[in-house]
């Protein structure tokens, strides 16, 4: 049995029948034998359709969705609307995708071994997918995880997050309800860590979505079986530079809001931030003010901007971090804690840069600031972890946007934004520890797809 509570209050919510190793059997050799059957295949007019239907369910269903994120999640009611939003714009993303997608031509007669032939490719699903989620966006990671699989025509098992199940046993229902068949997808909710790594590591399991930390990504990625691709999204400790050049007006807003949206429980969260030691103080005055306006609280308020961490461990763990960097000679503006696991948003100042909020990833409200007079070091202090996701310049000179994008060590740089900016249909993937595969609902539908090449002889 699994009991599902609310994060700001630890509040009981519902109590859900959990899955065993024989449901988890069936579940797979369900999808196995639809997947087999390539006569069963759902034509992609019936997909288009489906995942159509799927959308405006949702649209109706909006204010029950984005509620349910913020109870089950923590994430404050105004974020949780608009991850709704994004699901729903994801789902037609899918839909638009479908409409484009399809294989390529071969060019032959090249040599004269190719003469008189003609060759072309077709995308074809690579079978079952296992997807197993995390719970910081509960509703949108599982929509880019299923939703993908889905359009391609996969037929998906989801694991969502334990903490957060009830966004992801919706999303299923109202993909049934839209006309998908069953088998098609599956909700597999397991309670011991040991029947979701027989999931993801099941030999008739083709392709494993995993987001998650990057110690179980990477270890469910060694025990693959030959053949089964994956896509791992991780975390990171993304870096954010302030030049010299920086316009304080443009950057003091997008970095407040990337270093405590959903109380900094986000993969792509601002955590390290390089200032130039003649906008240090300044810098520190108002970024220190506008955080400490920052509204903390229930998460179903409108009003409130940032709500709990997920578990009160989780809370436990940002608190020890930042003792630790006090301890050891940082400075410390805001920060307390206000329940079991909401924390008010707390700023570092320079701590050692081998103190674990310098070189973990924090996933809570704490961003660190630290001071430079060059450049280059504050790059290649940026560069200096084996995590590299998302990162961010703020300057005024066109040269330096363009050395530091071409210098950092990211998957994406962000000029005069914050490093959390995303939209659903960009690329979206973790370097080095922090990923492997590429996601983003299109980049996905990608990787959940092989090519076949037919060659015609005239």
């Amino acid at each position: 049995m699994i009991e599902v509570v609310q994060a700001f209050d630890r509040a009981a919510i519902t109590r859900l029948d959990s899955d065993g190793r024989a449901a988890l059997d069936r579940k797979i050799e369900a999808a196995r034998r639809l997947f087999a059957d390539r006569r069963a295949w759902l034509k992609t007019h019936q997909t288009m359709e489906i995942l159509r239907k799927l959308a405006e369910l949702m649209e109706g269903k909006r204010e029950h969705l984005g509620g349910q994120i913020a109870r089950e999640g923590g994430k404050p009611l105004s974020d949780a609307l608009l991850e709704t939003d994004r699901a729903i714009d994801g789902v037609r993303s899918a839909v638009d995708e479908l409409r484009v997608r399809g294989g390529r031509e071969i060019p032959m007669g090249l040599t004269p071994a190719s003469m008189d032939r003609r060759a072309f490719t077709i995308l074809e699903p690579i079978g079952v997918v296992a997807a197993i989620s995390a719970f910081n966006h509960p509703l949108n990671l599982i929509v880019h995880q299923v939703v993908p699989a889905i359009a391609v025509g996969c037929p998906v098992i989801v694991k969502p997050a334990i903490a957060t199940p009830l966004s992801c046993l919706d999303l299923v229902d109202l993909l049934h309800e839209a006309g998908l068949p069953p088998d098609w997808c599956q909700t597999f909710l397991p309670e011991t860590n040991e029947l979701a790594e027989a999931l993801a590591t099941d030999p008739r399991i083709a392709f494993l979505s995993f987001i998650g930390s990057s110690r179980v990504g990477w270890y469910l990625r060694s025990k693959l079986p030959p053949g089964t691709r994956c896509a791992l999204e991780h975390g990171g400790a993304a870096p954010a530079i302030i030049d010299r050049s920086a316009d304080l007006d443009r950057l003091i807003e997008p970095l407040a809001r990337g270093g405590y949206y959903h109380a900094g429980q986000v993969c792509v969260s601002v955590q390290r931030i390089y200032v130039h030691a003649d906008l240090e103080s300044a810098f520190l005055d108002r970024f220190a003010a506008r955080v400490a306006a920052l509204r903390v609280g229930d998460p179903i308020s409108a009003e409130t901007e940032v709500g709990p961490l997920i578990l009160p461990r989780e809370a436990d763990r940002v608190s020890a971090w930042t003792d630790d960097a006090v301890a050891a000679g940082a400075r410390l503006i805001g920060g307390g804690r206000v329940s079991s696991t909401t924390l008010a948003p707390a700023i570092i100042v320079n701590p050692p840069r081998e103190a674990k909020v310098s070189t973990l990833e924090i996933f809570g409200p704490v961003t660190c600031v630290y001071p430079f007079t060059r450049l280059a070091d504050a790059i290649a202090a940026a560069n200096t972890l084996p995590l590299a996701f998302q990162a961010s310049i703020f300057t005024e000179n066109i040269r330096t946007a363009f050395d530091a994008a071409h210098h950092l060590a990211a998957s994406a740089v962000m000029v005069n934004d914050d490093t959390a900016f995303r939209t659903d249909w960009m690329p979206f993937a973790g370097r080095r520890q922090s990923g492997y595969g590429i996601g983003g609902i299109s980049w996905t539908m990608r990787e959940m797809t092989e090519e076949k090449m037919i060659v015609f002889r005239i």
